[in-house]
């Protein structure tokens, strides 16, 4: 990737909550950062519901980085949050709904004295669900966007996932949304109590994650609403199509740099966004802008530029400094310079394993091919777990016999690394929790094997109960034991079939379960293993499903389910790898 170089050549001064009116004549406050030089300037904007004053852009130094290279910079509270009024429900007046907030602050920049007219957005998490959520929208002054590590659906990435819901990540963060955003839920005289109730239960935290029932969760209970009507919607479609990036992808027309990690919660998302603007744009223009990097990374700004995520060392080509890529891309967009970023090809992506950086003219990598894997019995003799069974390249005999497990939801299988958003998230060696689990594990692979693209898990299984979860976990095993996670995935076995109409199982009766695990890329050097793990939780990560098959959240007390793997001939439960070579 070639070099571009722009120093600091500008003072800055500050304009402190500016208010920017919307619409409905509701008043979003802004700080703004300005070049003291001679403007009119190209303006940058975050929109972010975690505090215009310390949110991830202010952590990473960018009003100060950027409005010094002569761009202004514009960090706005959103609607209901800290010093902009309104009532805060995530989402909902980001977008094309009847507020459009995002729309009217672009359009707003554009028509100060200090703008130049051109805007280009930026923002992770929350923050670049504020800019996808306004491309539909279109407005006019919107030059180019970089959003890092967010949301298609809000549903299958934010607050589910395969029909499990993202416990250590979701409940935490409404949690703490709220807390700090008490003063606009209730009179003067109510905050401090209420703050200190809130204080008292995020610091019992592990406790509420095994509370039942789940729903409805009583201490945000007319606080914050929007949180039990998500519990309430596990599997309503139409409930989450309406703040749906993916259903939209067809409406943009802006060029965007998408940036996600491996071991992000929201990489689906990341992915489906690139994807989909690359294919469905609105305008052939807009559909070859759109640029992605992936890297081995977990969630947040501060991670980007770290080598160690989790436990694992991925060398320092893994670190990445985001404000100078960034600034590459808006100084061509925003400032028409011949930065060289629209030569490179549009995919960029971190090969784990190797530990290198790779480039690709889409995403999967158009040279990438399924290659299956089968769960087979016998022993692999590398794997202190439940079976240790073996991962083959050949369809097993038909006499291989199934494995049983006893999944307790009262005992479940703790998380341990992934791609989620919450306490020991990222590469993790899995050998403390593999005695817990079942693993199947191939011989030393003869020649290095590239997996780069989607992974999934198809098991023919069945449960003694009328519900339970699949948890797949896909690890490399090097020649000294080390199982570092590669990619991960579950599946409510209840919808197997449909995310918006559950159904049932019939106890002790073979299905097919689908496990999406979203995608990776990593080397399995020569010599290292490919390992399978299988079991029916991860948590806190996702909630111990009770196993009852009552409606979600409502249970008060679980049962222990009987869950049973097949792998023959006839019911061949395997994964489908994307390699290359």
């Amino acid at each position: 990737m070639s070099e571009h170089q722009s120093e600091p050549i500008y003072d800055v001064r500050v304009e402190r909550d500016v208010p920017v009116p919307m619409r409905d004549g509701t008043r979003l406050a802004a700080d703004v950062y300005l070049p003291t030089g001679n403007g009119p300037w190209p303006t940058l904007l975050e929109r972010t519901p975690y505090n215009k004053e310390s949110s991830s852009e202010i952590a990473l130094g960018a009003p100060q980085f950027y409005a010094s290279r002569g761009y202004a910079v514009v960090i706005q509270d959103t609607r209901g949050r800290f010093k902009s009024e309104g009532a805060f429900y995530p989402f909902h007046d980001d977008g094309w709904r009847t507020n459009r907030d995002g729309y009217d602050t672009i359009e707003w920049i554009a028509a100060q004295p200090w703008s130049n007219g051109k805007v280009g957005t930026i923002g992770g998490s929350y923050s670049g669900a504020t800019q996808y959520q306004m491309l539909p929208t279109r407005p006019p002054h919107l030059v180019a966007q970089f959003v890092r590590e967010s949301s298609s659906d809000y549903h299958a990435e934010w607050v589910y996932r395969g029909g499990a819901l993202e416990l250590a990540f979701i409940l935490p963060w409404a949690l703490n949304v709220t807390l700090n955003n008490i003063a606009h839920l209730v009179p003067a005289d109510e905050v401090e109590r209420q703050r200190g109730i809130l204080a008292g239960v995020r610091d019992e935290i592990e406790s509420w994650f095994t509370n039942r029932p789940l729903a409805p969760c009583t201490f945000l209970a007319g606080l914050s609403d929007w949180y039990n009507e998500w519990l309430d919607h596990p599997d309503d479609g139409p409930f989450w199509w309406q703040w749906n990036v993916a259903l939209k992808h067809h409406e943009v027309d802006t060029p965007v740099y998408h940036l996600g990690g491996w071991f992000d919660g929201f990489l689906r998302g990341t992915l489906e966004n690139y994807k989909g603007m690359r294919a469905k744009a609105r305008s052939e223009r807009a559909r070859t802008a759109q640029k992605l990097i992936v890297g081995p990374w977990i969630h947040g700004p501060g991670n980007i530029d770290q080598r160690v995520v989790g436990e694992i060392d991925y060398g320092p080509e893994a670190a990445v400094q985001l404000n100078p890529l960034r600034l590459r891309w808006f100084d061509y967009w925003l400032k028409g310079l011949d930065t060289g970023i629209m030569d490179e090809p549009p995919v960029r992506f971190f090969t784990m394993g190797a530990n290198t950086w790779q480039t690709a003219t889409d995403w999967p990598p158009p040279d990438a091919h399924p290659l299956v894997l089968y769960l087979s019995g016998g022993k692999s003799g590398s794997a202190q777990s439940l079976n240790d069974g073996r991962l083959s390249f050949d369809v097993p005999g038909a006499t291989d016999s199934p494995d049983s497990y006893l999944y307790d939801p009262d005992h479940p299988v703790r998380t341990r690394g992934g791609g989620f958003l919450g306490p020991m998230n990222g590469g993790y060696d899995q050998r403390p929790v593999e005695p817990e689990v079942l693993t199947y594990t191939s011989e030393p692979l003869p020649r290095d094997l590239e997996v780069s693209g989607p992974v999934t898990a198809t098991l023919y299984a069945m449960s003694s109960a009328r519900d339970t979860d699949w948890v797949v976990r896909i690890s490399d095993v090097a020649p000294d034991g080390l199982s570092r996670i590669v990619a991960d995935g579950v599946l409510r076995a209840r919808y197997r079939n449909s995310m918006e109409r559950p159904e049932l199982l019939t106890p002790n009766q073979v299905e097919t379960f689908v496990v999406d695990c979203w995608a990776t890329s990593n080397l399995f050097r020569a010599g290292h293993r490919v390992r399978v793990a299988v079991t029916s939780s991860c948590f806190p990560r996702w909630d111990a499903n009770p196993n009852t098959g009552e409606p979600f959240g409502r249970s008060k007390t679980g049962v222990v389910a009987l869950n049973t793997v097949f792998h023959d001939a006839f019911r061949p439960s395997h994964v489908t790898l994307s390699v290359r070579g």
